[in-house]
């Protein structure tokens, strides 16, 4: 065995004073979520706007939106961390309301006799959707909407077992499904201000025309010493970026690096995402 050459360690090992740099790319992990039900799956897609019905967004632009309001919200934009706030609250809220019906239909399921066996019903052929998630607070929905997924499978196991009667299971199901439509409906109303905390404070005309547009801010969110907990760090900006940002307020706000599209946009369902099994069935 031949020992390397002090001058091969000398080549390998960077000197102090150097700066050692690696080009190393983004993290990426596979994401992807299973459904159940034809409820959960309608509230995944939304319903577009036909026959004079108006549009329902689903969990998937809802996403999108939690996507712009995080960018909005690192770039010092205090109404994006308002609304970070505001989102988080509604989100809580939504969870206790499903919390609520998970324990009435657990306490239904209960009246099941020990000498029966039930199993978990599971649908023969799940829908299987594809995640491109860059936001906790698009998260904290997913997760809503899989609990609730598995509500209206309990919910339609304990109507077909002659536990709870049509008119209640269809009631559950609906409450269920209007608080997280509740949800989206909010998220759909945010809008990016393109300023920033300075226009606040040195209260020129940018931040003057966003609270004649947008309302007044509570001090310490103006201030950013109150924000989401999962609030981004925030990037400062340059005096043109800022002034570019002002121009076109009513768009989405520019990333402050670049970022992989594939965790910038809502996530994509493929062709057919219909759940195939019958809802209505008996349970295997």
């Amino acid at each position: 065995m031949v020992a390397p050459s002090p001058y091969c360690e000398a080549v390998l090992m960077a000197s102090p004073t150097e700066t050692l740099q690696l080009n190393l790319g983004s993290l990426r992990s596979t994401m992807s979520l299973t459904l159940h039900t034809h409820h959960a799956s309608r509230i995944w897609h939304g319903r577009a706007a036909a026959d004079g019905k108006a549009a329902i967004v689903g969990l998937n632009g809802y996403v999108a939106v939690m996507n712009r309001m995080k960018r909005g919200a690192e770039q010092d934009d205090p109404y994006s961390d308002w609304w970070m706030l505001r989102i988080e609250e509604k989100l809580n809220t939504t969870r206790d309301q499903l919390q609520t019906l998970r324990e009435q239909v657990d306490q239904a399921l209960a009246g099941l006799p020990s000498a029966l066996s039930v199993g978990e019903n599971l649908n023969v052929q799940p829908v299987k959707l594809p995640l491109f998630i860059s936001s906790q607070l698009g998260f904290m929905a997913l997760y809503l909407l899989a609990d609730y997924d598995e509500l209206a499978r309990k919910l339609i196991l304990a109507h077909h077992t002659a536990l709870i009667d049509r008119s209640t299971l269809e009631r559950w199901l609906n409450e269920g499904a209007h608080a997280l439509r509740s949800l989206f409906s909010l998220a759909q109303q945010y809008r990016y201000s393109g300023c920033t905390r300075d226009d606040f404070a040195s209260k020129n005309a940018a931040g003057r025309a966003a609270i004649e547009k947008f309302g007044e801010l509570p001090q310490d969110v103006l201030e950013g010493t109150r924000r989401s907990r999962f609030a981004p760090p925030i990037s400062r900006r340059s005096p043109v970026t800022s002034a570019s940002a002002r121009s076109t307020s009513e768009t989405e706000p520019t990333p402050v690096e670049s970022v992989d599209a594939s965790l910038d946009t809502a996530g994509e369902t493929p062709g057919d995402t219909t759940a195939a099994a019958d809802e209505e069935g008996a349970p295997e």
